[in-house]
């Protein structure tokens, strides 16, 4: 894309393109592609099915991918450029209250582990991994054999979210199982079908759901829900919250305090020592 007769490099085409959208709108150029919304609307941050097909926004589509394609903008590039967009108009984000965290009661914890270990197979081995390594599903799904350490009780997850690798404590018992489940197999997956291809996503949600429905758990369960479960679980028996940032493989400590917002014992807990003498 050429402008005035020069190349934009690729640290400037963020810049220019946020200008050019903000300058053609505020000239009209695109006011006939776009349609006037409300302040009220423009305010509204949500991911409704409603908001998604509301008449004023296929146009703003059709004429956001025409820039986009216009300018060749990467992801991350388009991620920018909408906040610098938001930030000329200006649009602000509404203020939104943070949902709590589900997870798995210590008892429901105990009946699904359990009753995974009453089936064939290494369905109750692959739940206890799952539960106690804190992973989430595709980092769990890709580790590999070489990434146990069993007698440090270790595991290394390279495949993490950001490229962030980290390594994260497992159970002496469970390290032992674990190197037993693998025998003299050192290369593959720690856990494969019988065609030795790794597990999807799909299947590990299927057996989490099978599992919880014959282990008569009512609740909606779900692989990332182990994840939620082993956080809390932590937090509640006095892990430092800065341990489980890391265990977990969150970037920032806001995310992990979510869970110390939502953890019923942990409330419960401090009331009484406020209330205490």
């Amino acid at each position: 894309m050429f402008i005035n007769g020069l190349t934009p490099c690729p640290a400037r085409r963020k810049f220019h393109f946020a200008e050019r959208l903000k300058t053609e709108t505020d000239a009209g150029i695109r006011r006939d592609l776009i349609p006037p919304v409300s302040s009220n609307e423009a305010l509204v941050r949500t991911t409704s099915a409603k908001a998604k097909s509301s008449s004023p926004l296929p146009p703003v589509f059709a004429a956001s991918k025409e820039l986009w394609h216009q300018y060749h903008l990467t992801y991350d590039q388009t991620h920018y450029v909408a906040k610098e967009v938001r930030r000329a108009l200006p649009i602000e984000r509404p203020n939104t209250r943070r949902r709590a965290v589900a997870c798995l009661s210590r008892d429901e914890e105990r009946k699904l582990i359990a009753h995974a270990y009453r089936t064939q197979g290494t369905r109750g081995l692959l739940v206890k991994a799952l539960f106690q390594a804190g992973a989430r599903v595709p980092e769990f799904l890709n580790i590999r054999a070489e990434e146990l350490f069993s007698d440090e009780q270790m595991i290394l997850i390279t495949k993490a979210k950001g490229d962030e690798g980290r390594h994260v404590p497992i159970l002496p018992e469970l390290a032992q199982a674990l190197r037993t489940h693998l025998g003299n197999c050192a290369v593959g997956c720690l856990f494969e079908t019988i065609h030795h291809t790794p597990f999807s996503s799909r299947r590990m949600q299927q057996i989490i759901k099978k599992t919880a429905d014959e282990a008569k758990i009512t609740k909606r369960v779900y692989p990332h829900l182990l994840r939620h479960s082993v956080a809390t679980t932590l937090l509640e028996r006095g892990m430092p919250i800065e341990q489980i940032q890391k265990f977990l493989g969150h970037w920032k400590l806001g995310t992990t305090q979510i869970y110390a917002e939502s953890s019923p014992e942990m409330f419960k807990g401090s009331h009484q020592r406020a209330l205490a003498g």
